[in-house]
């Protein structure tokens, strides 16, 4: 029988024995390791499933995607990242400094650390982990990437190159390679090439339907950041769907869209008139709203703490309890 036919009857029996086999929950369910998230999301993302991450800029897209692609290359699941914006080395960069920012705290090397160590050229022939053995966590953090860097694989990728077709390559070849599908990032979408449709809006509608049979054919998740449009990057706006750049396909077409916002930049004017201590202390956290969500619920507002002069969130949210805005009406 066609592989694209198939009766409910043998839909049911392959449901019932990865239930029964406990298949289900170990190859369809990726825990992004964001608790509070994982929760709200039913256990996390699932095969087969387009995820979106939209947000304002500064409020951490590409800090959150490798850093849910490290919790699941740590917990010793395959990983394949197409990075449009950096280079592999930039990456590790911000890998090392996330690493050492939970071995280390507040005294571990910062990204700026990390990076004048990987640019060092005096010459004294010491190694990365020798150069970082005076810092808290610094040196321990090699080791630990180290541990997954098999499975973490970050694809160079150009937006003149890099398209489905290539991406779909690269999938094969790591599922040959592991013997598993991988989860899939790609930072950002609206970079992926689709030749001959010069009009942006129609490119991005052939390319995320692309994507999205993509990830049903190869039955992987793919976790994609996506680019706002103008008023979406307005100082004190709120992101919200609809300023995703390009088409609604965006929207129709994504079975979960997390959106980004700068929690300072999105709660209600009362809670800072009242409190001047709250305009600080909202500075270092992050929403993360669920704003749909096919295997989960929608219109959930979370909050983590950013330490992104570690590259990385804090993991332990919570509900956000404040009434947010979708235009900030305070100035400092």
């Amino acid at each position: 029988m066609d592989l694209l036919m198939q009766s409910l009857t043998e839909t049911l029996d392959a449901a019932d024995y990865r239930v029964q086999s406990g298949r289900h929950a170990v190859d369809r369910v990726w825990p992004t390791g964001f608790d509070a998230l994982d929760e709200y999301l039913t256990g996390g993302f699932r095969s087969g499933d387009l995820v979106l991450c939209g947000g304002q800029q500064g409020a951490g897209k590409t800090t959150f995607v490798l850093q849910v692609a490290r919790n699941i290359a740590r917990a010793g699941r395959p990983v394949l990242y197409f990075c449009y914006e950096h280079d592999q080395e930039t990456m590790l960069i911000r890998l090392l400094a996330l690493e050492s920012g939970l071995i280390g705290g507040i005294e571990a090397p910062n990204i700026q650390r990390i990076r004048r160590t990987f640019e060092a050229s005096d010459g004294l022939g010491r190694n990365l982990g020798e150069r970082l053995a005076d810092t808290s966590g610094g040196a321990e953090a090699i080791e630990i990437v180290r541990e997954y860097s098999d499975r973490l694989v970050v694809h160079r990728s150009s937006g003149s190159q890099t398209d489905l077709d290539a991406i779909k390559q690269a999938i094969v070849e790591m599922r040959e390679v592991t013997g598993v599908s991988p989860f899939v990032c790609i930072d950002y979408l609206q970079k992926i090439p689709f030749p001959g449709t010069p009009n942006e809006d129609e490119r991005i509608t052939h390319v995320v339907e692309g994507v999205k049979d993509m990830a049903l054919d190869y039955d992987v998740p793919v976790l994609c950041v996506v680019a706002s449009d103008k008023e979406g990057i307005t100082a004190g706006v709120r992101m919200r769907v609809n300023h995703l750049r390009g088409s609604s396909a965006l929207a129709y077409e994504a079975d979960t869209i997390l959106m980004l916002n700068n929690k300072y930049d999105v709660v209600a004017r009362h809670h800072l008139v009242y409190d001047a201590g709250n305009i600080e202390r909202f500075k270092h956290w992050a929403v993360i709203s669920i704003e749909k969500s096919r295997s989960g619920v929608t219109g959930v507002d979370l909050e983590f703490p950013k330490r992104f002069d570690q590259s990385r969130f804090e993991t332990k949210g919570q509900l956000v309890r404040e009434k947010l805005m979708d235009e900030r009406v305070f100035v400092e």
